[in-house]
């Protein structure tokens, strides 16, 4: 009886042994999941830089509080600027990228050059420089598309909705096709101007960049 006894509870020891070994494992495998220390650059306009938003209500908060959680040694530097165009964020660049020189550059740009009118080209040759210039310069992109009001005639509209496919497929970036997705279609979750989102729609924007963004922050 006592040796039974004393065979169980070493089989008992053994099976907590080896539940804790699997624990370990796989907590290591998470924080393994980002194990390389990287730096996250945003280039966006007021949509990311929080217009009208509590400070760290915005999407781009909202992510760096996510990867803290996860454990990702990942420093977010967020550049965006409200009013920004494609052509300013070209401009800047160079320099975002010699100072803080990203692993991760998302361009979140051209819904003020669509919302001014500018032509689609135009809009499409910066972005499509700023894409190089950041990956000569080692870093991945992702590009965040954008949709303007249909108002602007349909011709109009569709050229600049294509534009962020059409680089993303030439310069081999990546793309979260339209960060208002789930968001633009109810006046509801919009402040007074009816252009910035309220800080109830930044989880879902950050929902339509993450599946797009997460795999850019695993890649070694």
């Amino acid at each position: 009886m006592v040796e039974r006894y004393l065979a169980g509870a070493l089989l008992r020891r053994m099976w907590m042994g080896l539940a804790m070994l699997l624990l370990c494992c796989s907590a290591a495998s998470a924080a393994s999941a980002y194990s390389a220390p990287k730096t996250l650059l945003v280039v966006g306009d007021s949509l990311s830089a929080e217009y009208g938003l509590t400070r760290g209500a915005g999407w781009v908060a909202l992510l760096e509080r996510r990867l803290q959680a996860q454990k990702a040694d990942i420093r977010i530097v967020n550049a965006s600027v409200s009013g920004e165009t494609t052509s300013g964020g070209r401009t800047r660049l160079p320099a975002l990228l010699a100072k803080h020189r990203p692993d991760i550059v998302v361009i979140e740009l051209g819904a003020n050059d669509g919302l001014r009118g500018l032509p689609v080209a135009a809009a499409e040759i910066n972005l499509r420089a700023m894409t190089k210039t950041a990956q000569a310069s080692g870093a991945r992109v992702l590009l965040v598309g954008m949709r303007i009001p249909p108002n602007y005639g349909r011709d109009y509209s569709e050229k600049f909705f294509a534009m962020f496919r059409t680089v993303s497929r030439d310069e081999k970036a990546d793309l979260a096709p339209f960060m208002l997705n789930g968001v633009a279609e109810k006046a509801e979750m919009f402040q007074a101007d009816r252009l910035h989102p309220l800080a109830s729609a930044h989880p879902i924007i950050l929902g339509n960049i993450w599946p797009h963004l997460q795999p850019l922050l695993k890649a070694k």
